[in-house]
């Protein structure tokens, strides 16, 4: 078995598809691909993948298979980044990464620790959605992300730092603008607006409190980032649960309230993967208490909420 066979059993799982797979992703031929899928089958002993009306399903065993094979494909990834570090031992680099809009409050503190105790490190920073940052951490493209807790991710390690409370989120001009805070019974049979699966964290914890609240509030949409979480907010005149820093990128046509009752939370944890050994992580691990603290004392004296930032697209 070699690597090629878990990329193109990985490419075929994820389109779908034999032919799209090919063409798209892998430009090869698709009597190739099958036959090679066909290969890894007889090596695996199982069939991994039938056919249906909906195209190419896994089985049982590919199911199982296709979580082994991307893992082994991180790994070697992982392997390959960690070899090319230390070929350059003279150069110190660090690999930060962020939930879209966390970065304003926790990167200046982070970098003042990391450049107090060593100030000729090169410090790379990156924001992107929370099962990206898992998966970059994964492969050893960061040391170290400020992202919620991924379940799927069972290499990495995660410090929490901060609960985040959920806020309520609605026009500025609706009826319930008034309220000093909102109970969940005052949104039955408003337009609820929930997440999609680029923050499964923070979906698992919206449907749990609604299901805890016994209402049936369902969603009636999905958004995958803060924008589009306010436009269509402010577009349905709908009522959204999102964390407290969402607070920060309001517009004028949209305000946000406490939740009453039992206030939904959701965990910013630090997450990194067991398997680095960086000094340089170990140090910064060891400063974590400090950085929570000096965040902390920022927060008192600006209150206004984890998250502020500028020309990006928050992530929810």
């Amino acid at each position: 078995m070699e690597l090629r066979h878990l990329r193109y059993f990985i490419a075929v799982a994820e389109e779908g598809s034999v032919t799209v797979a090919a063409e798209r992703r892998l430009h090869t031929a698709q009597p190739s691909l099958s036959r090679q899928i066909r290969d890894l089958e007889h090596q695996v002993g199982a069939q991994l993948m039938v056919r249906s009306a909906r195209g190419i399903e896994l089985t049982p065993a590919g199911r199982i298979f296709l979580d082994h094979a991307r893992l082994v494909l991180a790994q070697v990834e992982a392997a390959g980044e960690a070899a090319r570090r230390a070929a350059e031992p003279g150069k110190l680099s660090f690999a930060l990464g962020f939930l879209t809009g966390q970065e304003i409050d926790w990167l200046p503190e982070a970098m003042r620790i990391l450049h107090d105790e060593l100030p000729n490190l090169e410090v790379i920073v990156s924001s992107q959605f929370s099962p990206q940052l898992a998966n970059a951490l994964t492969r050893g493209k960061l040391d170290v992300a400020f992202m919620r807790p991924e379940a799927q991710s069972a290499d990495l390690t995660y410090r929490l730092i901060t609960k985040e409370p959920l806020v309520a989120v609605l026009p500025s001009d609706h009826r319930l603008a008034e309220r000093d805070s909102i109970d969940p019974q005052d949104i039955v049979g408003e337009t609820f607006i929930s997440v999609s699966n680029t923050a499964p964290t923070l979906r698992v914890v919206i449907e749990e409190y609604l299901e805890r609240s016994n209402l049936g509030i369902r969603p009636d949409h999905e958004v995958d980032n803060l924008a589009m979480a306010m436009s269509l907010v402010a577009s349905t005149r709908g009522v959204a649960f999102l964390p407290a820093y969402a607070k920060s990128f309001m517009p004028w046509s949209v305000i946000s309230r406490p939740i009453s009752g039992d206030t939904p939370t959701i965990d910013l944890v630090i997450g990194y993967n067991k398997a680095n050994a960086s000094p340089t992580l170990k140090l910064f691990l060891s400063r974590i208490d400090d950085l929570i603290g000096r965040v902390a004392k920022n927060y008192d004296r600006d209150f206004q909420g984890i998250g502020r930032s500028e020309n990006l697209t928050p992530r929810v």
